[in-house]
């Protein structure tokens, strides 16, 4: 059974984030992952992508309608 938790669609600090569209001139693509970690306005983000040796390959500001929070934990349907 799924525990009740308040789902927010909104980014905080250290959130994982996934881009939903391609960003060519930072040689983003859709769906690549990165983590926000700054907060630079209401509704936008400083988000870093790193490689698997944890090297950032680009760090950018983004708006929350360029993202998707990804979680870890399951969550009730609304």
């Amino acid at each position: 059974m799924f525990s009740e938790v308040e789902f927010t669609m909104e980014a905080k600090l250290l959130d994982v984030v996934a881009v939903l569209e391609d960003v060519p001139l930072h040689g983003l693509v859709r769906g690549q992952v990165g983590t926000v970690v700054e907060l630079l306005a209401p509704g936008v983000f400083e988000v870093e992508f790193s490689d698997d040796n944890g090297r950032a390959y680009a760090t950018l500001a983004l708006r929350s309608n360029q993202l998707l929070v990804l979680h870890h934990n399951q969550f009730a349907a609304a």
